[in-house]
């Protein structure tokens, strides 16, 4: 800072305003300073700028697995949001390991982030007692944690489950599989909730047969799917609990000689980018997971702002909406009935 403050002819304390934003500089001074930063290549320090200021204009983002798609979607929301305010992300990602989620949080604490964003996932339980010790703001993403009095936003994956199911009936299925993916993640239990309310509420109960917990991609579809098919009874029509099951599920249907959706309608969750381009196009529940990205740091920057503070928590589910397109249709044998009368 001295040898800029010396070639642009001004004081130390004036490169610091300029750097740091911190008093009204002339616009003149502040381009001449500027200009010397540039030709020196001179990056401030953020951990001394951290010590003085007690900000280092930092958040972390711990998610459980980065390359899911829907993941993706949540990030590029989150970090439009932190730039737009000059903040950086710090990413960890825990590939669905719960010791190593709870390690990269402690290791983001220690780094002295202003705020956290944190997509606990199945983790909950191990990252429940380091989340109610800290001190620094916390929001939760997607799921809540047990004991930790902190703000959420999430998706209603309830609410997927049910609009997704319910599309199927109202097309007139009665023989409905659910692939839900594994036992253990959150999300895929609550949408199977949606699709077994959907299913109470016009009379029909889900066979056990036809439910199926696998691996949450697109191989864990496909493999789920050939069962089904296999079955001396398969459906007509499935619910994949993501749209990469979904997208596995086709794969199968195709490889078995099933047409879809002429023998079997499916359905996805997600309506991620290949959604619309996959063979046939898939019906599935947009989510709005970018726009969730954004909400959740524009709350935590300003719960680092110190506003809302002695108000409720904030707790909010985000609605999806139901995309119809060709993998969905009428039962084989209701629509033959239809066309004879």
């Amino acid at each position: 800072m001295k040898q800029v403050a010396d070639r642009a002819g001004v004081s130390t304390s004036t490169v610091s305003h300029v750097i740091n934003n911190t008093r009204a500089v002339s616009e003149d001074v502040r381009k001449r300073v500027q200009a010397v930063i540039d030709d020196m290549g001179y990056i401030p320090s953020a951990v001394a700028r951290s010590l003085k200021n007690d900000k280092t204009y930092t958040i972390g983002v711990s998610v459980p697995d980065n390359t899911h798609s829907g993941f993706a979607e949540l990030l590029r929301g989150i970090e439009d949001a932190a730039f737009a305010v000059g903040y950086n992300i710090m990413l960890c990602n825990g590939y669905e390991d719960a010791q190593r989620q709870a390690a990269h949080l402690r290791g983001l604490i220690e780094k002295r982030i202003d705020g956290l964003v944190l997509v606990p996932g199945g983790a909950r339980e191990e990252l429940a007692p380091l989340l109610a010790s800290q001190r620094v703001p916390i929001v939760l993403a997607d799921h809540e944690v047990a004991g930790v009095d902190t703000d959420f936003i999430g998706l209603d994956h309830e609410a997927t489950g049910y609009a997704a199911t319910r599309h199927l009936i109202e097309l007139g299925h009665r023989h409905i599989a659910c692939l839900a993916g594994p036992q253990s993640q959150p999300a895929g239990q609550e949408r199977l909730a949606g699709c077994l309310r959907a299913l109470r509420e016009a009379g029909l109960e889900l066979d056990p047969a036809y439910l199926v917990h696998g691996q949450p991609d697109c191989e864990g579809g496909h493999d789920a799917a050939q069962r089904l098919l296999a079955l001396p009874a398969p459906p007509s029509a499935l619910f994949a609990c993501n749209d990469l099951i979904a997208l596995g599920a086709l794969c199968a249907a195709r490889e078995a000689g099933v047409d879809v959706p002429e023998r079997l309608s499916v359905i996805g969750g997600d309506d991620l980018g290949c959604a619309a381009f996959a063979a046939p196009r898939l019906s599935t529940v947009a989510q709005p997971t970018y726009d969730m990205g954004r909400e959740l740091a524009e709350l935590l920057f300003q719960r680092i702002r110190g506003e809302g503070e002695g108000e409720a928590r904030v707790r909010r589910r985000l609605q999806g909406r139901l995309v119809v397109r060709q993998s969905t249709s009428r039962p084989q044998a209701r629509r033959a009935l239809a066309k004879a009368f």
